[in-house]
C-alpha cells in the first residue's frame, strides 16, 4: 500500500521530531539493566537503560546512542509507548511493532502502538528495518537479561 502524500508528510514530521528531540534520551544510574546494541552494517548504536519494577514491569527507560533518524526516532517513539508497561504490554508492543515494520505477522493492537504505526513504510527497505528494530531489539535483550537475573 502506498503512503498517501499526507500520511507521508506526517510521517517525515514525526520522524524529524523525534530524531531532533528524542524523549527519554540520557542514562539511567543505579539499579538498573543496561545493554548495548549496534547495527553494524550502517554503524547505528544504541545503550538502554531499563528500571524494572518488582513484577518486571518497565518502571523507567532512557537510551543514548548515534545512528540515523530513523534509529533514534524508533528508539524515542518505543520508549514513550514503553515506559511505565507491564512485561505482557512491552512484549505485546515489541510483536506488533516487529510486524509493522517487517511486513510478518498480524498486529493485535494498532491502538497501543499509535504513531509508531508510521514506520510501517519501512518495511520496503531491509536495511532500515533494522535501524527500526534496534532500540526494540535493545530492550527484548534489556527483558531477557532482567527475566534470567530476576529468576536466579
Amino acid at each position: 500500500m502506498a503512503l498517501s502524500d499526507d500520511l507521508r508528510d506526517l510521517y517525515q514530521q514525526v520522524i524529524l521530531d523525534h530524531s531532533k528531540s528524542p524523549r527519554n534520551h540520557g542514562q539511567l544510574t543505579g539499579d538498573c539493566v543496561h545493554v548495548h546494541g549496534d547495527n553494524p552494517t550502517c554503524g547505528d548504536e544504541i545503550d538502554m537503560y531499563v528500571r524494572f519494577d518488582a513484577d518486571g514491569g518497565i518502571a523507567d527507560i532512557k537510551f543514548d546512542g548515534q545512528g540515523c533518524a530513523i534509529s533514534q526516532a524508533s528508539a524515542s517513539m518505543m520508549t514513550v509507548k514503553i515506559k511505565g508497561a507491564t512485561r505482557d504490554k512491552a512484549s505485546a508492543l515489541l510483536q506488533d511493532f516487529r510486524s509493522v515494520v517487517t511486513g510478518e505477522g498480524s498486529v493485535q493492537d494498532e491502538d497501543a502502538l499509535g504513531e509508531l504505526q508510521l514506520l510501517e513504510g519501512v518495511q520496503k527497505f531491509p536495511q532500515r528495518v533494522k535501524c527500526a528494530m534496534l532500540g526494540w531489539r535493545a530492550l527484548e535483550q534489556a527483558m531477557q537479561q532482567e527475566k534470567t537475573s530476576g529468576d536466579a
